[in-house]
């Protein structure tokens, strides 16, 4: 018998509370509010709650939900937040920092995915997440500075402008790396540089630009 999509999502949840990758109850709140299959083509709805990525078309990936709420809690978003996106993707990460914060502007380098994302997102009833085409690494001058950055795309270092751009004391959170194999890297910055600290292994699509 097939299990319901409501029961797969709490045994997820369950579970990214139980290994400590979800840690603050509005963080959790957040996953409980957003349906993932919403985010997930829809031959993949049966999969929607598994943890691990999948194909969203175009070459790239909606990110394991065990890696969402990593790059999440690390952030540690606040509701006056206005917050940087590199790589919209199929909007989920979006989707998530919708409920925690102000404002989420993200970028997003392919059209096509950009357009479903948007989809994604208004079928979902949020409203607090502009979305843009373009190259990511060059971050969103108009409406800079932000209070936090988060990256969802593999760089070789971090881009300039996306330190330049985030406010002081300003978090980002980014994939660091080769195209195969990438750390997660933690920037605070202070003084206008950015202190970083590493937070294990990941596997992220290149940034595109």
């Amino acid at each position: 018998m097939d299990i319901p999509l409501k029961q797969k999502k709490k045994f997820l949840i369950q579970h990214l509370i139980s290994s400590g990758y979800l840690k603050t109850k509005k963080v959790i709140q957040a996953f409980e509010e957003i349906p993932r299959e919403n985010f997930v083509p829809h031959d993949y709805h049966d999969h929607a709650y598994a943890d691990e990525p999948l194909p969203i078309g175009g070459g790239q990936t909606i990110s394991a939900p065990h890696m969402v709420a990593v790059m999440t809690e690390l952030l540690e978003p606040k509701k006056t937040d206005e917050v940087l996106e590199v790589g919209a993707g199929s909007g989920y990460q979006a989707a998530i920092l919708s409920k925690l914060v102000k404002k989420v502007f993200t970028i997003e380098f392919d059209k096509n995915i950009a357009k479903r994302a948007e989809l994604n997102l208004c079928s979902t009833g949020i409203n607090n997440v502009e979305i843009m085409t373009g190259d990511g690494s060059k971050g969103y001058e108009k409406q800079a500075p932000f209070d936090k950055t988060i990256v969802t795309c593999a760089c070789q270092e971090i881009p300039r402008a996306l330190i330049v751009q985030l406010k002081e004391g300003g978090r980002i959170v980014i994939p660091v790396g080769g195209q195969w194999y990438q750390e997660l890297v933690l920037g605070v910055k202070k003084k206008g540089r950015l202190e970083t600290s590493m937070h294990g292994g990941c596997v992220f699509v290149p940034l595109r630009h």
